[in-house]
């Protein structure tokens, strides 16, 4: 081994990452709240002195950042190859330690024998606490070396840890938490939806028993990748356990040349010993200050409309220039067109890939309806759907050839449409031209919803092979080449709602859509589970129709608006069926969303610990100076009197003017124990220890109230 220290560590404001390299491997020795300078590695490793056992390996093999069978390592190997000359087994050394940053170390690790080198680069982000890690694979060798799983690095955790919570969910319903217990054995999930999928959010959060929202020892962990993704956290028979993540690679995907790198997908870990919220709080500031650009995070977050739930796919210049009269004075500040403006679309059966306008329904393009948009105040948006064909188009007619298939199989229908090869160039190119041509002809269109409909299900490229990862690459490719030559230009990911939805395609776009479901019941279970690793200022959040299309539900426009408010704001409905008092009561909610837009989108989580009856959460700025409190009642309650509201986060000794500010006329309608407090003054310690009495009011109400320091 090379002459290296034998610890490396790196601290934070709260949190210190200590590495253990007196082995062949480099192994996280540790990662949790921050320690002194008296703490020394030795110490640590004293402790860590294990007995050895009968009937056992004298001294353990070591749970190194790429753990390997070849060391005896029983568990999930962070490494699997294969070449002529590699069966199952790799031996890389560490050679090397750079730190090219005083947040960042580089273990270099070489297998000479079989021509391999591995480089671990770990950032521990001094502000906000995450750390960022990726694995960085190099074929020195003069053969082929096929890789078939290489994790980013792998990281032992503290037998405290006991509980996982995994985030699952299907079309409508993402970001639904699971909690189960950490097991002997391992806790797998696996996506190969070739995207992010709704199905398996690539996070984890991993606790100990008492852990909640405002207290507790826990950690968070995210793999940043938009592709297929493997999960793991595991224990060991003897008791030690670990996180591991990592692109999932078909069986033949990879393939090394001499010479040529692989760089796994970054984790992304937190942690947090006073709580889920405070490590939320964490990844929101990490996400702010790191993936969201600069111009991004100055620019206000303008609040949309939608054409999608007001007219779907019945386009027409006059009806669009009435939705823009009629959701302007809203305060609506982007006017977004959605499906249906392009060459043959009339339905999902066709037209997707011919990406010119349709001229039988815009027979003067679509200028009369952007200058409409634009005289009255609003930015204008636009749909595409670009890694998509439909068979029915002249794109497909022309080039059958250009989509994702699998030989000598038949193609599953799925919303009557394909999905093209972007690892071909003329595709990417055919793209390129064909969005670049409509920003070109209409240089005020400032912003591009990007939607795929799809899952990945035959994910073979021209060639024959799996194609899922050079597939991603491809779509950041465009996506920012796209970006570049429009300067300013937004772009969302959208996939069928919040399919794909992390930190790797967040660092290419500018927000996510959350959910194709506007319910707002629904959207209160989706965006809490989203804000574990996501803020609010990059969460889509629409008041749809009053019967909800998806679910049904008929919720009072107060609570879609109270719900989409905490989120970047939006509508999608036809405004021109609501009611006046619907109408002027989303205008009250916009003005409102408007007046506390910058707080809401900077301020700090508090999740409070939520039971069946009520979903309530808290911003506080930094200074505890400000804070917005929400207030969602669910369902009835079993008593006559709902629960109190009890505070959390303010400051005890300060006092606080509590106001109602939300719903406008909650009063008016029901006498309420909230006009005792309403303007009052109180402690952040009353207010935090004792709560506040809420209002005996319907099912499905949603009450926010404004606390300022006196």
């Amino acid at each position: 081994m090379a002459d290296t220290k034998s610890f490396y560590r790196l601290d934070s404001v709260n949190s210190t990452v200590i590495f253990d390299c007196q082995s062949k491997t480099p192994a996280l020795l540790y990662f949790g709240k921050r320690l002194s300078e008296q703490t020394t590695e030795t110490m640590l490793t004293q402790l860590a002195t294990r007995q050895e056992v009968k009937c056992a390996v004298v001294e353990e093999a070591p749970i190194s950042l790429s753990p390997l069978l070849g060391e005896g390592f029983t568990g999930a190997p962070g490494l699997e190859l294969v070449n002529d000359s590699i069966a199952w087994s790799v031996g890389p050394e560490l050679q090397e330690v750079r730190q090219p940053s005083a947040a960042t170390l580089e273990f270099v690790s070489v297998d000479k024998l079989r021509g391999i080198e591995v480089v671990h680069s770990i950032t521990l982000d001094k502000s906000t606490d995450v750390l960022s890690a990726h694995t960085v694979l190099t074929n020195l060798g003069d053969s082929p070396l096929g890789v078939n799983f290489c994790a980013a690095p792998t990281f032992q955790l503290p037998d405290s840890v006991s509980k996982i919570v995994s985030f699952e969910g299907r079309w409508s319903n993402e970001f639904q938490r699971q909690s189960v217990d950490l097991v002997l054995g391992s806790f797998v999930r696996e996506n190969r939806k070739g995207k992010t999928s709704h199905d398996v959010f690539p996070g984890l959060l991993v606790h100990n028993e008492n852990a909640g929202e405002q207290h507790g020892e826990c950690y968070g962990f995210h793999l940043g990748w938009s592709g297929n993704n493997k999960l793991r956290a595991e224990l060991l028979a003897e008791g030690r356990r670990y996180v591991q993540m990592g692109e999932l690679l078909l069986p033949g995907e990879l393939t090394l040349a001499k010479g040529q790198t692989y760089q796994s997908p970054s984790i992304y870990g937190s942690f947090s010993s006073e709580g889920f919220s405070a490590l939320s709080r964490n990844f929101h500031r990490f996400v702010k200050a790191n993936l969201l650009s600069q111009a991004q995070r100055e620019k206000t977050r303008p609040v949309h409309y939608n054409t999608w739930e007001g007219i779907y796919f019945d386009h027409d210049v006059d009806t669009l220039k009435q939705l823009a009269d009629k959701v302007a004075p809203l305060g609506i500040e982007r006017f977004v067109l959605d499906d249906g403006w392009f060459k043959g679309r009339r339905g999902d059966n066709a037209g997707l890939g011919d990406w010119t306008v349709d001229y039988k329904i815009y027979p003067d393009g679509l200028s009369p309806v952007i200058d409409h948009v634009n005289s009255l105040g609003m930015e204008f948006g636009i749909w595409f759907e670009p890694e998509m064909v439909n068979p029915d188009s002249d794109l497909y007619r022309a080039h059958p050839d250009w989509v994702l298939g699998s030989q000598n199989n038949e193609q599953l229908s799925f919303r009557n449409q394909l999905v093209l090869d972007l690892t071909r160039s003329k595709v990417v190119e055919y793209l390129y031209k064909a969005i670049d041509d409509i920003l070109v002809e209409y240089p005020t269109i400032k912003y591009i919803k990007w939607d795929m409909n799809r899952d990945i299900n035959h994910a073979g490229n021209f060639d024959g092979k799996p194609a899922v990862h050079q597939q991603t690459l491809a779509l950041y490719r465009l996506i920012d080449r796209i970006k570049a030559a429009h300067p300013g230009l937004e772009i969302e990911s959208c996939s069928s709602g919040g399919a794909r939805v992390d930190y790797g395609v967040l660092a290419h776009t500018d927000r996510v859509w959350t959910s194709d479901s506007n319910d707002a019941l629904d959207r209160l279970e989706i965006q809490r589970g989203c804000s574990f690793f996501f803020p609010s200022s990059v969460m889509g959040a629409h008041v749809g129709p009053r019967d909800c299309h998806i679910t049904g539900r008929n919720v009072s426009i107060e609570m879609r608006a109270a719900v989409s408010m905490f989120g970047h704001m939006g509508i999608e409905m036809d405004p021109r069926e609501l009611t006046d008092h619907e109408y002027n009561a989303l205008k009250a909610a916009i003005a409102l969303h408007k007046e506390h837009r910058e707080f809401i989108h900077s301020a700090d989580l508090y999740r409070l610990d939520s039971d069946d009856l009520s979903i309530n959460f808290g911003l506080i700025d930094e200074q505890k100076t400000k804070a917005l409190f929400a207030y969602n009642s669910v369902r009835e309650t079993p008593r006559t009197a709902p629960n109190k509201l009890r505070f959390v986060g303010l400051d005890a000794d300060a006092q606080y003017t509590l106001n109602l500010v939300w719903p406008v006329k909650f009063e008016e309608y029901r006498p309420s124990s909230i006009a005792a407090v309403n303007g009052q003054a109180f402690t952040g310690e009353a207010l935090m220890q004792f709560g506040l009495q809420m209002p005996i009011s319907f099912p499905q109400t949603s009450l926010i109230f404004e606390l300022t320091k006196a």
